[in-house]
């Protein structure tokens, strides 16, 4: 190669990097390796990190992914492909768009989904603006204090520039939930929307009616944050209220992507179709050809890169396409029903080790059903409680004290379809001897 296009030898690739600044001493780089040593390697040191069982929820959940899922999104028709451009050269792309986003509106029971967005938290700030956008009145958004915060802190850094208010909401302190009178009290300027969160950071479950009727009432519009998973028992977005909420939003996550140390994740956002030209995002439509054959194509495209910068409705620059594909094939996998036996497993696992913790004086922060994760009570810091189950190789929950000084003590435990009975009994063992250290008693 360096024949053919007339270099001495690899120095002369790099020779518009002055010497001064080239380190040639790289006695920490080991000698080449073969394909075969480097697989042993990495095989090795997999092996000492161990297995762990993990109890950690807070937004990324792992689930069970179906080996199909990623051996069909590795091939290199998916892979390999980009954000389709050129509608046209596109259609296998294309088609892919137009079942995820229908499978996403039947979920979450709206009318359009778009295609797509960074993750959950920056969906909602979208949301936001788009909620703005269509209220033209009001700049006001209010914000539940039990949404997640890491949602919360990305949807202001969106916001802020924009000149967007934004009312937090408190919570009941026994719930855990959203209650009317706590809406009433700030109700007294007119806002955009009011955001809903089921479940909440929680895991607790709001009374998603009443809150999105109370917020047409006022003029609001409902934004609807949402974990998919949960749609398979809880009402639809859609279907919320006497008239449905206006915009339904979330992190996909839990279909079909793995928890790869912190991402790519990928944010889904549905509407009604009378918002539809509002939603940030491209949406892939169905069509015909001349001929009469079916096809695809982008039916409306309405960031700044498509259209006049002044009309746009977004500045997004992805659809995250790879880890959309993984959760269509993953939905498309499971069906209605097996999505719906994941949910029922998760809800259910989480009771039992619910259950299996009273006997150990740990019981619910909160008195609201809940979903999938809870808040446990535990009596003492979670932060020793932790780090003592850790030697059993045990991730126990998240110590909300991190999220606020009124929560010291609390722990956020999630279940998943992943555990089972064993692994809650080794769950109960190891938080049983770790309460007893952090007590004193053992």
């Amino acid at each position: 190669m360096l024949q053919a296009i007339g270099a001495d030898g690899i120095e002369a690739l790099f020779d518009e990097i002055p010497a001064e600044l080239k380190d040639t001493r790289l006695e920490r780089v080991p000698h080449a390796s073969s394909e075969m040593e480097i697989s042993r390697l990495m095989q090795e040191r997999a092996a000492q990190d161990g297995r762990w069982s993990s109890f950690i929820g807070a937004g990324a959940y792992e689930h069970h992914i179906p080996a199909a899922v990623w051996q069909l999104v590795t091939r290199g028709e998916f892979y390999s492909a980009y954000t389709p451009y050129q509608a046209e050269a596109s259609q296998g792309t294309l088609q892919l768009l137009y079942e995820y986003q229908s499978m996403i509106a039947g979920l979450t029971g709206l009318d359009a989904a778009n295609a797509s967005l960074y993750d959950g938290a920056s969906a909602l700030g979208e949301a936001m603006l788009m909620a703005v956008r269509l209220h033209k009145s009001s700049r006001r958004i209010l914000l539940p204090r039990n949404l997640h915060p890491h949602y919360a802190a990305a949807a202001r850094t969106i916001v802020s520039s924009q000149e967007v208010e934004i009312v937090e909401v408190p919570y009941c302190a026994q719930r855990g939930t959203l209650e009317v009178a706590a809406l009433e009290a700030i109700a007294d300027k007119s806002a955009a929307a009011l955001v809903i969160a089921q479940p909440n950071a929680f895991g607790a479950l709001e009374d998603v009616h009443m809150l999105t009727d109370w917020a047409h009432r006022h003029g609001m519009l409902a934004i609807a944050v949402v974990n998919p998973v949960s749609l398979a028992l809880l009402a639809a977005p859609g279907s919320w209220g006497a008239r449905g909420a206006d915009i339904a939003l979330g992190e996909g996550q839990p279909m079909g992507v793995p928890l790869s140390g912190g991402g790519p994740y990928f944010g889904f956002m549905t509407c009604k179709a009378a918002h539809i030209r509002q939603m940030p995002g491209r949406i892939a439509g169905a069509t015909v050809d001349a001929a009469g054959a079916r096809g695809f194509a982008l039916t409306l495209q309405a960031r700044e890169q498509h259209i006049r910068r002044s009309k746009a409705t977004s500045n997004i620059c992805t659809n995250q396409g790879l880890a959309v594909t993984a959760a269509t094939i993953h939905m498309a996998l499971l069906g209605p029903s097996g999505l719906r036996r994941v949910a029922q497993a998760c809800h259910g696992g989480l009771q039992r080790l619910i259950d299996r913790l009273r006997p150990l004086g740990v019981r619910p922060r909160f008195t609201a059903p809940c979903f999938h994760e809870a808040v446990l009570e535990l009596g003492v810091p979670a932060g020793p409680v932790l780090e003592a189950m850790r030697a059993e190789r045990i991730l126990g929950g998240l110590d909300l004290s991190d999220w606020s000084a009124e929560l010291s003590g609390a722990l956020l435990v999630c279940v998943t379809e992943t555990k089972t009975d064993a692994d809650l009994d080794h769950y109960a063992r190891a938080l049983s001897a770790a309460l007893a250290r952090v007590r004193g008693t053992g």
